[in-house]
């Protein structure tokens, strides 16, 4: 396999300002096989410690934090000389030694010129809850699950990733209708490595299936495990609700969907403990499009799973599916569309999403994003029918001049023109760039193309 994240971490072994770095995300999201992949590529040689494994490691690091007898400590258990810029220090698991976390201040004030590299699946959670975190002494790197043209290259795909890439629509135009036949098997597998690889190996969608639902198993079990005895009912109860969340019309988190009665403030310190351990995604509301988007976020927003095939599992989503044409787009008022173009933005994309609704609802825009200094509108169909009336509303509304459409239809540039009228007077002109679903990478660079071409 290849994790486009690989280029973040050889950026961090160039940069000469480079402090140990902390790699986020959920479980299984393939944090150690990057970091040791990265390693035996890019390094002479390494020093691997995993914490919840290796009693006497962790020990070591509790004594104190002579940055000295930890290196000492750490050749004689390895047998390997640590030397600047040959070796690649990985401390994994860290969060079942939070000495070893606060140690990383150490290392950064004591040992710059080491390369150390830290993971750990409970990291966020770890940052909230007293745990000596080294705050501004880390450098980070957020791991998602696989994106689509991750799943596209492990699965002997990568032809396509390069039309993708190259932004080649006339050729994905011809290769389209096998195309979406990946993208609705990406619905199904998702991006959680062990899922992608038995996927890769055999086509077996039976043992996806399975390693889908262990998974979901595990992240249960760290309910109990990890949260407050207070919290694990609650946090039970909003992981369990997300797929009636996600599959109404209006997908605004709502917390008697939770509970009867429950009120937003009671879900607060549940839903960040979720955040944080990487398991949802919080998609803000902005009540007024202007940059930066962060500075005009009401309490509203969007909860998002971590990953579209595990929301199908939990769904119960039947493989048959896979094989009633495009159906699976639509499934669930379109959940899974929804919740595979925000995992792009993020994963791909590096993009940080939010959306807007009007007063009452009575209009919502999926996305919003921020690029090239302009907020950009996208607008999610799981269909070809690409009326968009709450889009045109709100480029009407606030005079947005660009709008991004990503749907079942292929790529075209057009011109939408709004009469005249009390709400709009002199009429408004703007330009919406149509992709389809499976191109959602491309976005970034095409969207930037248009700008650019609207400046000349």
């Amino acid at each position: 396999m290849k994790r486009w994240s690989m280029r973040q971490l050889e950026a961090w072994k160039e940069n000469p300002r480079r402090k140990p770095l902390l790699l986020l995300g959920a479980r299984q999201v393939g944090k150690t096989w990057l970091m040791q992949e990265f390693g035996r590529i890019h390094y002479k040689n390494v020093v691997y410690v995993r914490f919840d494994k290796d009693e006497s490691m962790r020990q070591t690091f509790e004594q104190d934090y002579d940055v000295p007898r930890l290196l000492d400590a750490l050749h004689v258990r390895s047998k390997v000389r640590i030397e600047p810029g040959e070796t690649l220090v990985i401390l994994d698991e860290i969060q079942e030694c939070p000495s070893a976390l606060t140690a990383l201040k150490y290392f950064c004030e004591e040992a710059r010129d080491l390369h150390i590299i830290a993971a750990g699946s409970l990291l966020g959670v770890a940052e909230h809850t007293g745990t000596g975190f080294p705050v501004g002494k880390v450098d980070r790197v957020y791991l998602y699950p696989m994106s689509f043209t991750e799943f596209l290259d492990a699965t002997g795909n990568a032809v396509y990733v390069e039309l993708i890439w190259r932004r080649d629509w006339q050729m994905m135009k011809l290769f389209h209708t096998k195309l979406v036949e990946l993208l609705r098997t990406y619905y199904y597998v998702g991006g959680m490595p062990e899922a992608v690889a038995a996927y890769a190996e055999n086509r077996d969608v039976v043992m996806v299936r399975q390693i889908q639902l262990a998974l979901l198993e595990d992240y249960r079990n760290d309910f109990r495990k990890h949260a407050s005895k207070e919290e694990t009912h609650l946090i039970s109860q909003i992981w369990k609700s997300l797929p009636s969340q996600l599959s109404r019309e209006d997908k605004r988190f709502i917390a008697s969907a939770v509970e009867p009665g429950c009120r937003a403030a009671k879900l607060r310190g549940p839903i960040r403990w979720l955040e944080d351990a990487g398991l949802i995604q919080l998609i803000p509301r902005v009540f007024r499009p202007e940059i930066p988007l962060q500075a005009y976020t009401d309490a509203a927003f969007k909860m998002f799973f971590l990953d579209v095939g595990l929301l199908a599992a939990k769904c119960e989503m039947d493989a048959d599916v896979l094989l009633e044409g495009n159906n699976i787009f639509m499934q669930y008022k379109g959940a899974l569309t929804e919740q595979y173009v925000q995992q792009q933005l993020c994963a791909e994309c590096g993009m940080s999403p939010y959306y807007w609704s009007a007063e009452k609802a009575q209009a919502e825009v999926d996305f919003l994003i921020s690029h090239a200094r302009r907020v950009i509108p996208i607008e999610v169909k799981a269909e070809r029918n690409l009326q968009a009336k709450s889009l045109r509303s709100f480029c009407k509304r606030y005079s947005c001049k660009l709008a991004l459409r990503v749907s079942m239809s292929g790529y075209e540039v057009s011109e939408v023109r709004i009469s005249d009228g009390p709400s709009c007077p002199g009429g408004h002109v703007y330009s919406i760039l149509d992709i389809p679903l499976y191109s959602i990478s491309s976005a970034p660079v095409a969207l930037a193309e248009m700008i650019s071409k609207e400046r000349d």
